[in-house]
């Protein structure tokens, strides 16, 4: 009896193992939750009932008398194998709780039975009360679904949530059941159906934010509420803890609170505090119940606005919890037990102190001891015993070995009962003062992990450094060593694109103080516009940036620090030439100008032409422009030979492609005759020569010919056409070319002879060798220069001196051989000093040769008049002048004589150096008249003398000083006034009168204007020569004698006066630039027609107008360059003439140096991406040209938030990059460059992915549900949610081997079952994440497992045969597929109900593609329900799918849509959920 007990245990357990796998249940319960509407509720409720009520009682009949064969295992392990996936864990655990139930109850029953007596009766009465227990609780669920169903039926679109569907047929006869997955819900809607309010809750996962700001103007340095870090919604089971944590920033500091959704008040057992350690605010719920599932909303509120948080709480059934309430509804009696008593309470304590908590409820339930709430008492006091650890230490601190300079972190995990314990950090035996360490140690903790840092690590911090917690001690040492300074990276070759920035980057082993020096080519770099040096907070990191990188910067880059040496050479590449305006064909008439021209998109390009292939660039035939953009190539008078093809070919430095452009020329012929025919010519040898010949009609061309053949074949010849004029040019003519020359044309003919005559020559030697030495000789001594040449025939020979002719005469002469010509100059003087020409000329040509005549002789005297500076009793001042004329050598000093007034003898009273000027005669008597003379001297003697007038010596009367620079108006072509002011001095008399003098341009001589003094300041000349210039200038006289002239006044020509020009008109601002304004205007309508304008320029913050050019303008528009950048200028201009100047025209407001205003604009030029994927560790560069004036204010954010960090932001007037140097997967996300100025704003957004080697999985659980099968089930890595190729790899390895084998690739969710496994043997399993980089660290499990091997069926309860009937259905479906919408990135399952025997074919199609074989996709077929499982969907993944099913007895078709969304889609989730119920979207 107790063996037939225990194997009808090991039965029922197998049917809860069954039941735990199929999913029936729950697949069902989704397929009515969908299905069930108004039409199909009833046929739901009458078919159900009836098929469950019949089918049941056959399938416990069946099972039962089947003794649970083979077959029924076979059935359990393809359910498991077939519905492996993420969700299917919450619904096999409800399943076998409800199982449970329902088995122990049918447990207690049958063992009741078998105790008393085995019987017929017995069985029958077994079966009866089976049946009616099972169809009781059917109807129990069926009607709980079926309410359920009908207000799912109410549910809007707004928060979907995603339902399975199944259906599962037997091998011998249909059966369904049906189980409720109890979860609770964080958002809450209504729907009316059928006149009735239903509320519900939904099991969407809820995350939102939003802000508002209540100011309009927010101060600097303030600002509005935002979440640092965020919460996450949280999916939690029942009697669970959770918390929500947020940081929080603004200023003022913000308030922050908590709220539910639905309004409802917190609960008595939440709590919301603020955790100051990491200044967090924290919503703690320490034992979930179900009414707890709600959305949390964290506001966070100042003075400028607030900020809403919304996040979701999911609170799922506890299958532990449901079994606790089993428990206290089902009672077994002990008395039917038979012999077997339950243990008693000390048995059971001491099976349950060696089990986990865990375990407690099923070990109860299978020892029959149902005091569950008693024993867990006794438990908790048994542990109160227990001496409680205060301490525990999970990791201890470690030995750290560091180098110098590096930052240094010890690291330990403890667990304190009581958080308030005291902890100190030591060095040896001296305690570490963090406070006062200035930064050098900081202390973290972050939960139960504890943590010292130690920044910037030195010799002096090597030791033991020992943490104390209340009684416990842990220790660890830290070395340091002192590593020699090397490169960790050296300089890389680099490659960038033109006009990008270039980075080089070194890192050195360890910080130092010797300088740096970046080289380039040799040349050391400095920091400028250009170059950009920086270096690393941990100053190890050195970094050369080349902005805006040109041809000109490639070559070697060198970084030298002590005697380490790294380099690395700059490689550009260009960017494509692109023609602007191609080369368009032209027609034109023979004669006729052409024109090719064509625009290229950059200046910088070097340009050739061709022509029918050939290189025409140096071709003096055509005329080649190049202005900016523009290259155009030009063809004066075409003749017929000049069509064909022309090609414009640009090239530019470090690139070998070559762009072209062509056209065609194409030219037609024309006809003309001679109007002047050619002379007959002689030439010289060596010498040019031309033959010319008119046509009528300038556009016809010719052809000469020499003595009947054409001249292109004979050198030296050149073919030169003036319009209507043909010339022939002869370079250096010689023998060859003498002869007889014809020039044809189209219609006329012309002809002449050419001879040679040679013009004289000079040796050339012989003329360097004249212009570089001259001819010296002294006064007095005969000079003679002769001139050898060669020339016919005999040239006629001039002589000039200072360009006058030289000729014969009792001193000068000439002579002249066939060969030679000489100049003889006899007694010498010093005037005959000067530029000595010769000048050979014949009708065949002229030569010259100059040189200089040096006659040396006594200086001339010292020039103009003495002046006294000092005059007084003791001391005579004189200044003079030094001669004009030295004598051909150097003055050596200057000989001062004097004698006293009427006496005729000179002394010499002293002599000065040439140097000096000056002379002070301190040997004077007051009062006495003196006279001096002044003599120059050199080797050859002493000049003649300069003599003064009578000096005296103290206070004379001198003559009036230099009356003002006359004055002249009123000019007509007869007569002028000229007027003057007094002289300054009067020289100690009053003035008498002035002499007014005139003198013709060109003349030396000045003419008196007046014979008598003129007593007035102003007078009247007349007597003029009309359009003759003159000047005019005054000499003031008193009775010491006349003073010095004044200064000459302006020529002014005798002529009748100009009107001045009038208002310069339109005045206005064409262009302008960071630099430069342009400005344009009109001549003035009065006044005579200007001969230029002069503009004149006043920035904002000076009052004086300056003068932009010093020679007025001739145009009538200019640029001003050279202004300061976004300074106001004001402007003016005035026409001039000779007339004079007319008024000024200003600008009415003032102009900004800046261009035109426009608003920012990206330059992309398909440059940048928007989606970049970088793998950790690499560089993050983000690079971004843009436009705009004035020049935007660039601003980088991620996630909509400002970045700070790690990253370096270089910002220019038309570009800005973004560079982390080396990427972590924290840096992924959403970036935007936001640009803003007056005139607007734009942004531009980039996705960034980083990715990496995943993290390895964790939590590995092993669970053998089925004999011969192990369940695997493991926690996801966070690394694969955004990896498209991310999935699992699951191995296995028998004990008794060391060698792993595959099981499964391509496993996306988080649990697989393995089959095939041996039972008795024992198995270790493996877990790998992998995705497009690598494999992760493996995850395995701690323990083997070891098969359970297969029992005998019970054999003995087997009645009768049990037949399988075989029936044959048409391939039809109970539940089709349904439209779904998911997110991208996430996994996505549709699935489908179907009836068909024998089994039909599935068959999975997108759009008209079949994707059954596909690895991308996932399918099964088991138990009449198909699935198809997309992991990681993408944009792609969008369309129409559809499912075919073949059998022999026909086959059905059904389809369903998806639709792929991202996150920020608003559109399309508020477009989802305005959709009616029946659209049964599933996201």
């Amino acid at each position: 009896m107790m063996e037939m007990e225990k194997e009808m245990k090991t039965e029922m357990r197998g049917e809860l193992e069954m039941e735990k796998p199929n999913e029936t249940k729950t697949e069902i319960e989704g397929g009515l939750e969908m299905k069930i509407e108004n039409e199909t509720k009833t046929e739901i409720e009458g078919g159900l009932e009836m098929k469950m009520e019949n089918e049941m009682k056959t399938e416990i009949e069946g099972r039962l008398e089947m003794k649970m064969e083979n077959k029924m295992k076979t059935e359990i392990e393809g359910g498991l194998e077939m519905k492996m996936e993420n969700e299917m864990q919450t619904d096999i655990e409800e399943g076998l709780v409800m199982g449970i139930e329902t088995k122990i109850r049918m447990g207690g029953g049958l063992e009741m039975e078998m105790e008393n007596e085995m019987t017929m009766e017995m069985e029958k009465e077994m079966k009866m009360r089976m049946e009616k227990e099972m169809k009781m609780d059917m109807e129990k669920e069926m009607k709980m679904r079926m309410e359920k169903g009908l207000e799912l039926m109410g549910m809007g679109m707004e928060q979907l949530t995603e339902m399975r569907m199944s259906s599962s047929r037997s091998s011998s006869s249909a059966s369904f059941s049906v189980s409720s997955t109890r979860t609770r819900k964080t958002s809450q809607t209504k729907a009316v159906e059928e006149h009735s309010v239903v509320q519900r809750k939904t099991s969407a996962v809820v995350e939102s934010f939003s802000q508002v700001q209540k100011s309009p103007h927010v101060p600097e340095g303030e600002s509005v509420p935002d979440f640092e870090e965020r919460p996450r919604p949280i999916t939690a089971q029942e009697g669970d803890k959770v918390s929500f944590k947020v940081k929080v920033t603004g200023t003022p500091s913000p308030t922050v609170t908590w709220e539910r959704a639905s309004g409802k008040l917190l609960s008595e057992g939440i709590k919301t505090f603020y955790d100051s350690i990491n200044k967090q605010h924290v919503l703690k719920i320490k034992s979930l119940a179900m009414d707890d599932a709600d959305v949390y909303k964290c506001i966070a509120s100042n003075e400028h606005g607030h900020s809403i948080y919304s996040i979701s709480l999911i609170v799922t059934d506890n299958p532990a919890m449901d079994f606790k309430k089993m428990l206290k509804k089902r009672s077994v009696p002990v008395g039917r037990r038979g012999g077997r008593k339950p243990p008693t309470e000390e048995e059971m304590l001491k099976i349950l102190s060696g089990a986990e908590k865990k375990d407690y409820e099923r070990i109860c339930a299978e020892h029959g001891f149902t005091d569950f709430r008693g024993i867990l008492k006794k438990l908790k006091e048994m542990k109160k015993k227990v001496e409680v650890e205060m301490v525990r230490v999970l990791k201890p601190l470690e030995d750290i070995t560091a180098k110098v300079d590096s930052n240094v972190v010890f690291e330990t995990i403890l667990e304190l009962k009581d958080p308030n314990t005291n902890m100190r950090w030591l060095l040896g035996t001296e305690l570490l003062r963090i406070q006062y360490s200035l930064g050098k140690y900081e202390v973290k903790q972050l939960g139960t992990k504890h943590t010292l840092c130690i920044s910037r690590v030195g010799l002096d911090d090597m030791g033991t450094y020992t943490l104390q917690v209340g009684d416990t001690t842990l220790s660890a040492r830290l070395t340091v060593v002192d590593e020699p300074l090397g490169f960790l990276s050296e300089l890389k070759p680099m490659r960038v694109t033109e006009r990008q920035t270039a980075v080089f980057e070194v890192r050195l082993s360890k910080r130092t103080d010797v300088p740096l020096i970046w080289k380039v080519k040799g040349k050391e770099v400095k920091r400028d516009e250009k170059f950009d040096v920086s270096v690393s907070d941990d100053g190890l990191t050195y970094t050369l940036k080349i902005k805006d990188v040109r041809a000109s910067d490639t070559g070697e880059y060198t970084m030298n620090i002590g005697d380490l040496t790294t380099s690395a050479p700059l490689f550009i590449e260009r960017l494509p030439i692109k023609f602007s305006s191609p080369l368009k064909n032209m027609r034109v008439k023979e004669k006729s100008k052409a024109r090719l021209e064509c625009e290229i998109g950059t200046k910088d390009v070097h340009v050739r032409w061709l022509k029918d292939g050939r290189d025409i660039t140096n071709d003096p035939r055509y005329i080649f422009m190049r202005e900016g953009k523009r290259a155009e190539v030009i063809v004066e008078d075409c003749d017929v030979a000049d069509a064909g093809e022309y090609a414009v070919v640009c090239t530019q430095d470090n690139d070998e492609h070559e762009y072209i452009s062509s056209a065609n020329l194409t030219v037609d012929e024309r006809f003309a005759t001679v109007k002047s025919d050619m002379s007959d010519a002689q030439c010289p040898t060596g010498s040019p020569a031309e033959l010319c010949v008119v046509l009528n009609d300038e556009k016809v061309d010719g052809v000469w010919l020499k003595d009947g053949v054409e001249v292109s074949e004979l050198s030296g010849v050149q073919v030169v056409k003036q319009g209507a004029v043909h010339k022939l040019l002869f370079t250096s003519v010689t023998d060859a070319h003498q002869g007889k020359y014809t020039f044809r044309a189209k219609g006329a003919e012309s002809e002449a002879v050419l001879t040679i005559a040679d013009p004289p020559e000079i040796d050339p030697a012989l003329l360097e060798l004249l212009g570089a030495q001259p001819v010296t000789v002294k006064a007095g001594q005969t000079a003679t220069i002769k001139i050898p040449f060669k020339g016919r025939p005999l040239p006629k020979v001039t002589w000039y001196k200072d360009g006058l002719e030289m000729l014969d005469d009792e001193r000068t002469k000439v002579e002249r051989t066939s060969d030679s010509t000489t100049l003889v100059l006899s007694r010498c003087e010093r005037e005959d000093s000067g530029a000595i020409m010769v000048r050979l000329k014949s009708d065949c040509g002229t030569a010259i040769a100059n040189l200089h005549l040096n006659v040396l002789d006594r200086p001339k005297p010292p020039q103009g008049k003495v002046e006294f500076p000092e005059r007084t009793g003791r001391c005579i001042t004189m200044k003079w002048k030094a001669p004009k004329d030295n004598g051909g050598q150097q003055i050596s000093s200057f000989v001062v004589e004097r004698r006293p007034a009427g006496k005729k003898s000179w002394v010499r009273v002293g002599e000065v150096e040439s140097s000096t000027t000056t002379f002070s005669d301190v040997k004077v008597e007051e009062g006495k008249a003196y006279q001096y003379r002044i003599r120059a001297a050199n080797s050859q003697g002493l000049s003649d003398a300069l003599e003064t007038d009578d000096v005296y010596a103290g206070e004379p009367i001198e003559p009036p000083g230099m009356a003002s620079q006359p004055q002249v108006c009123d000019v007509t072509k007869e007569a002028v006034t000229v007027s003057w002011s007094p002289p300054g001095q009067d020289g100690g008399a009053a003035v008498l009168g002035y002499v007014l003098e005139r003198r013709k341009k060109g003349s030396n001589m000045w003419v008196p204007v007046n014979t008598e003094p003129l007593t007035d300041t102003k007078c009247v000349v007349d007597g003029l020569v009309e359009d003759m210039e003159y000047e005019f200038r005054v000499t003031s006289i008193n009775r010491a004698g006349a003073g010095s002239p004044s200064t000459a006044s302006n020529f002014v020509l005798a002529k009748d006066p100009i009107r001045a020009p009038g208002l310069v008109r339109d005045l206005a601002v064409s262009d302008s630039s960071n630099s430069s304004i342009s400005l344009s205007w009109k001549p003035p309508e009065l006044g005579d027609q200007p001969s230029g304008y002069i503009l004149e320029v006043r920035p904002d913050d000076a009052k004086e107008w300056t003068k932009n050019t010093k020679i007025p303008i001739a145009g009538t528009a200019y640029t001003v360059t050279g202004l300061q950048e976004r300074m106001k200028y004001f402007f003016r201009i005035r026409a001039v003439n000779e007339g004079g100047v007319g008024e000024p025209r200003e600008l009415e407001e003032g102009v900004l140096a800046m261009p035109p205003p426009a608003p920012p604009r990206f330059d992309l030029q398909g440059k940048v991406k928007n989606q970049i994927v970088v793998r950790a560790g690499s560089a993050l560069c983000i690079q971004l040209s843009f436009t705009g004036s004035p020049p935007p204010v660039v601003s980088w954010l991620r996630d909509g938030i400002p970045t700070q960090g790690r990253e370096t932001i270089t910002k220019g007037k038309t570009h800005s990059q973004f560079l982390i140097s080396s990427s972590q997967r924290s840096d992924a996300g959403v970036y935007r460059a936001h640009l803003k100025n007056d005139y607007g704003e734009a942004h531009y957004d980039i996705s960034v992915r980083v990715t990496d080697f995943p993290r390895p999985p964790r939590n590995l659980r092993l669970v053998e549900e089925v004999p011969g099968t192990v369940t695997l089930q493991w926690d996801h890595t966070p690394d694969l949610g955004d990896d498209e190729g991310g999935h699992y790899v699951i191995l296995k390895r028998d004990a008794s081997t060391s060698s792993w084998f595959t099981t499964a690739e391509c496993v996306y969710s988080n649990k697989y079952t393995v089959t095939g496994l041996l039972p008795g043997r024992k198995y270790y399993f493996r877990v790998m994440a992998r995705n497009s980089i690598g494999d992760s660290d493996p995850l395995d499990s701690r323990e083997s497992l070891i098969i359970a091997k297969e029992k005998e069926p019970i054999s003995s309860l087997l009645k009768k045969e049990y037949t399988r009937t075989e029936r044959q259905v048409k391939p039809a479906f109970i539940l089709p597929l349904k439209d779904h919408a998911v997110r991208r990135g996430n996994d996505c399952t549709m699935s489908c109900a179907f009836l068909g025997m024998p089994i039909p074919l599935a068959s999975w199609y997108k759009g008209e593609v079949q994707i059954s074989d596909k690895p991308r996709f996932w399918q099964s077929t088991a138990d009449g329900v198909c699935t198809l499982t997309i992991p990681s969907c993408v944009a792609r993944d969008s369309g129409d799918y559809t499912l075919l099913l073949e059998s022999p007895l026909g086959q059905a078709r059904c389809s369903c849509n998806l639709l792929i969304f991202d996150k920020d889609d608003k559109s399309l989730l508020d477009n989802l959920t305005d959709r009616t119920a029946k659209e049964k979207l599933i996201m």
